[in-house]
């Protein structure tokens, strides 16, 4: 099992990480976070220019197809910053929905758009005790003429109040099954409110009587929608899961900076054993979550069974983000919790990761289930 990366990958990795540290330095994140703003931000243009976000969309649908790794490469810059955005919600996840369960003519009239950024789809699936599990869904969708009504209310969707469609999971009251709906997100009847104290604009988002047309259905059918979005969340997480290694990395780099500079008592506070507890827990956290994530990454690209490494990847991520910026915040003490440090970026970012596309818990399950446990 080779890791390491290619010439390529190298390139990219640089190039993404000069665009970073030019257009989203951490006085652009602290603004963009005490305003509000929402994306398209004039960084999110110049990131959207670049093509990046069509990583994952193959060349016939105008995107950049790369591989899984090469997702891996870009999205662990971003979240060294982390640069906010529908790059995950919208141009992985929305984007890998549609590949695995649209049809012919969805895939033309939207993988384009996305791959440009001239439209933003995310993913409306937890309600109000955002679980991930299909039972759970009970947003109706009710047969109207050729078309169908929506009537219900998602909870905790990332990126919605900068999504121009939603992706919703809506449960036929006809037959029960659980399908992809695309719905504008200015239609009649859809109300979206920000829910505050969340990374990457959390959002409730209503829905009364909003009219679709069959053709809006995903694949023309509720049946297969489900699983076709548990294929694209399996392929997204590996994708996710580098954004929180390049989160962590940024965390661990903090950490360590501060450690050599802040004295105490006439000495580096790096050199009390206590402060290096803290930063060799920090390492491990952001180790489990490298080599689980690489792995799953690597799967994927060589067409190996993976869903055990997926879940695996997930639960070991999720956690080692929450838990690398609690170790970060035990050695910087109370100047970590100062806004313009930077350091509650990547806190608030962590405890709002935990959660998407299922929490450590959840994936602790499906991988016994994968594993036949």
């Amino acid at each position: 099992m080779d890791l390491s990366l290619t010439a390529e990958q190298e390139m990219l990795k640089a190039a993404v990480s000069r665009f970073i540290q030019q257009e989203y330095p951490k006085e652009t994140l602290l603004e963009m976070q005490s305003s509000g703003e929402v994306a398209p931000s004039q960084p999110w243009r110049k990131l959207v220019e670049t093509g990046w976000l069509g990583i994952v969309i193959p060349q016939e649908f105008g995107g950049e197809g790369g591989s899984y790794t090469d997702a891996g490469v870009l999205f662990e810059e971003l979240g060294r910053a982390p640069v906010p955005g529908p790059h995950i919600s919208s141009s992985v996840l929305g984007a890998l929905t549609l590949l695995e369960g649209g049809t012919q003519e969805q895939k033309q009239e939207w993988l384009p758009r996305l791959a440009k950024g001239e439209r933003s789809l995310v993913l409306a699936l937890t309600e109000a005790d955002y679980s991930w599990w299909q039972e759970d869904v009970h947003l109706a969708a009710r047969k109207d003429g050729d078309g169908y009504k929506l009537s219900g209310t998602k909870a905790y969707v990332m990126d919605a109040n900068s999504a121009s469609h939603f992706l919703c999971a809506a449960r036929s009251e006809e037959t029960g099954e659980v399908g992809l709906v695309l719905v504008s997100a200015d239609a009649p009847g859809v109300a979206v409110r920000s829910l505050p104290g969340f990374a990457w604009h959390l959002c409730e988002v209503v829905m009364e009587d909003v009219a679709v047309s069959g053709g809006d259905v995903l694949g023309n059918s509720f049946a297969g929608g489900w699983d076709a979005l548990q294929r694209a969340i399996s392929k997204t997480i590996p994708i996710l899961g580098a954004f929180q290694v390049g989160a962590c990395q940024a965390v661990y780099e903090m950490s360590v900076d501060y450690s050599r500079t802040r004295m105490q008592f006439g000495t580096p506070i790096g050199r009390f054993q206590r402060v290096q507890d803290h930063i060799i827990n920090l390492v491990n956290q952001l180790d489990a979550a490298r080599w689980t994530n690489y792995e799953a990454l690597w799967k994927m690209d060589s067409g190996k069974e993976a869903q055990d490494a997926v879940h695996l990847a997930k639960a070991v991520g999720s956690e080692a983000y929450y838990q690398a910026c609690n170790f970060a915040h035990e050695v910087h003490a109370g100047l970590g919790s100062m806004t313009e440090y930077g350091l509650t970026l990547h806190t608030t970012a962590s405890r709002t990761l935990y959660h998407y596309l299922g929490d450590p818990k959840f994936h602790r399950r499906r991988l016994a289930d994968a594993l036949g446990i």
